[in-house]
């Protein structure tokens, strides 16, 4: 009766104890980030899109596509579409992790897999990627690692587009820019293609509310004034890879 007692005793500790351990695994993936207070971290290490194949990006808070907006802003698109020069097999443009991190999220849209990916260095920000054709299936909790090819982009039907999410102390979510993310060798790409400067790409908070939008459900219904694209005007030929 005393070992049926103490058997007892003993796994209800140990499931006490696996309780407050995912308890605290829970707290983890909770992370906040304050922006306003610490910046915006430049921890994404690998472009996400064969960029040699992109004709035009449009910018943060620009007016293209539908409103994708957060808890903070309204009215506008905060994220980043990206469009193949034309003549390009939208299909075949490769698709990659742009940090190492965890799926949080992987969804069938109308066209393709949107995925969500938590990163590892920095867990309270997640990057967000639409309209894939994945090379393999991917589930919540699946590891990737930055320059990992994740499928390619799934038609012509759409750009294909980006977006970064920060879990802010409120934990509402704020959305910052792609551009804002990437680290200065990433950025480099983009010099080589013809942009100086991360700005380009971004209209800032002030500029757009002072240029605001009309939008009825989640479509734009006004003309917008600002220009919502960036045209990368130096095309690069990569060199071809070899192999031993």
């Amino acid at each position: 009766m005393q070992k049926t007692i103490a058997l007892i005793s003993f796994l209800l500790s140990l499931f006490i104890l696996m309780g407050c351990t995912k308890k605290e695994a829970h707290d983890e993936s909770s992370v906040t980030w304050d922006i306003d207070k610490d910046g915006v971290p430049k921890f994404i290490t690998c472009n996400y899109i064969e960029l040699d194949k992109i004709y035009r990006i449009s910018k943060f808070r620009s007016a293209v596509g539908h409103d994708y907006s957060d808890a903070f802003e309204h009215c506008r698109s905060m994220k980043h579409y990206f469009e193949p020069f034309a003549g390009t097999d939208w299909t075949a443009v490769k698709i990659f992790a742009p940090i190492t991190g965890v799926v949080t999220r992987a969804e069938q849209e109308w066209a393709g897999t949107k995925i969500e990916i938590e990163s590892d260095d920095y867990p309270a920000f997640r990057i967000v990627i639409f309209h894939l054709n994945l090379i393999k299936p991917l589930s919540v909790g699946d590891k990737v690692t930055a320059g990992q090819q994740l499928g390619t982009h799934y038609s012509s039907q759409t750009y294909s587009d980006i977006a970064v999410i920060a879990n802010d102390p409120t934990h509402q979510g704020r959305m910052v820019s792609y551009f804002e993310t990437i680290n200065d060798q990433v950025f480099s790409e983009f010099q080589q293609r013809g942009i100086s400067d991360r700005e380009a790409f971004i209209i800032s908070r002030a500029e757009r509310d002072a240029h605001p939008l009309t939008c009825v459900g989640d479509s734009f219904v006004s003309p917008d004034s600002l220009e919502n694209w960036v045209i990368l005007p130096i095309r690069i030929t990569p060199l071809p890879r070899y192999h031993s």
